[in-house]
């Protein structure tokens, strides 16, 4: 599978980021820590930091729509993406002591 159908795939586990930069302009961090209050918090920290890497990765938003027909009925590809997930989710879940 291709690198740029894996990045793309990883955009289609939630709405596409359009920019790695912080949001509000100010100089903020978009990732102050990764500690979250609830493993739900770590899993959609999970996914962001997924579609953080997929825009990052191919910054144009117009390419990586356009990649979308050709990944989002690929199971391989969404597995992978699914993969990618995981192991920011496991190491979300180390830095919050699995929560405990």
């Amino acid at each position: 599978m291709a690198t740029g159908l894996l990045a793309a795939a990883l955009s289609l586990a939630a709405p596409a980021v359009a920019s790695a930069e912080p949001a509000d302009g100010a100089g903020q961090s978009w990732l102050p820590s990764l500690v979250t209050d609830t493993p739900e918090e770590g899993f959609a920290l999970a996914v962001k930091l997924s579609q953080k890497g997929v825009a990052k990765t191919q910054p144009d938003a117009d390419v990586r729509k356009t990649l979308r027909p050709k990944y989002a009925r690929d199971a391989d590809s969404l597995i992978s993406a699914s993969q990618v997930i995981a192991t920011h989710f496991r190491t979300i879940a180390e830095a919050n002591d699995y929560w405990r």
